[in-house]
């Protein structure tokens, strides 16, 4: 009965799997946290891929078709 005792009272003393456990809770937070701002991280990329597209079409010059070659 002691022996069982010691082992018990060892094993509620035994921190060694408690690190494991805060490692996995903290990789769960920071993959709930990445997934909620996924759409945010969309609308805001989409919004600057359209605005730099603009920037870029603006800055081209079409040629004057009635200007000739010569």
């Amino acid at each position: 009965m002691t022996r069982l005792r010691k082992l018990s009272g060892r094993w509620r003393r035994e921190t060694t799997g408690q690190d494991l456990v805060e490692y996995a809770l903290l990789a769960a937070l920071i993959g709930m946290a990445a997934v909620a701002s996924a759409p945010l991280i969309e609308t805001a990329l989409s919004a600057a891929y359209v605005g730099w597209n603009q920037g870029t079409q603006d800055l081209w010059i079409t040629p004057d078709p009635g200007a000739g070659g010569s």
